[in-house]
């Protein structure tokens, strides 16, 4: 862009200096035909009218080039904004702060109804079974996951507070669990992740825990809480 900017100045002065060297030629050239110019008056009106419309030409030409110019500089700064706008809303996306739907597949947790009947006990979801879950989930190439509507991100946080599961400071229900996942190859992560030991731990927890087939679309909302920056600061100009 600075490239083209310099050639556009760069052809603007050469106009510029070509003018004014007409210019300069028109005004020279009389005084010293003065003394050996034969040509009528009409010759002469002529050539000064000649040279006037090469001038009014090369004027037209100039504000041409400067609107031209102008338009140019109004364009880069308005790609300017949209390259910022677009490049917070990747940043945004990729944090995790956007709605996001894709091709993926939904996983449930709950009691296993049979056990309770028979007097089992059943407890909140393991945090650390619950991590497990997600990290074998992330193994096999899932791109994004949400859990009960809440988005995870890098810096979500799932452990025990006061005997409840919770991510991100929010309880998770021991009722049902929802998980909801994405994949570019959703078929091959529920492939994977069903004959996965970790499925067998919920069972030994008395969960159950069914898998749905590859959806087309698959919509997890935004992470909600605020992000918390630490290591990052505003560059004084």
């Amino acid at each position: 862009m600075k490239k083209r900017n310099k050639i556009a100045f760069t052809l603007i002065a050469v106009i510029v200096g070509f003018m004014v060297a007409i210019q300069f030629n028109t005004i020279k050239e009389p005084s010293i035909k003065q003394v050996k110019d034969t040509r009528d008056s009409y010759e002469l009106r002529s050539g000064i009218l000649k040279e006037q419309k090469v001038q009014t030409e090369l004027v037209k030409e100039i504000r041409n080039l400067e609107e031209k110019l102008a338009q140019y500089e109004t364009t880069i700064s308005q790609s300017k904004e949209q390259v910022l706008s677009e490049t917070l809303e990747e940043l945004r996306s990729n944090a995790g702060m956007t709605s996001v739907s894709g091709k993926g597949i939904i996983i449930t947790i709950k009691p296993i109804e049979e056990n309770i009947l028979l007097g089992e006990n059943v407890q909140n979801v393991s945090p650390d079974l619950l991590k497990r879950l997600l990290n074998e989930l992330y193994q096999y190439d899932a791109k994004e996951i949400a859990v009960n509507g809440q988005r995870i991100i890098t810096t979500s946080v799932i452990r025990d507070i006061n005997g409840q599961t919770k991510i991100d400071g929010k309880s998770i229900s021991r009722d049902s669990i929802e998980i909801r996942v994405l994949a570019e190859n959703a078929q091959k992560l529920k492939e994977r992740i069903q004959v996965s030991e970790t499925i067998d731990n919920f069972y030994v927890d008395n969960y159950e825990v069914t898998i749905t087939n590859p959806l087309d679309i698959v919509t997890l909302p935004p992470y909600q809480n605020s992000l918390k920056i630490q290591y990052m600061e505003p560059i004084d100009e």
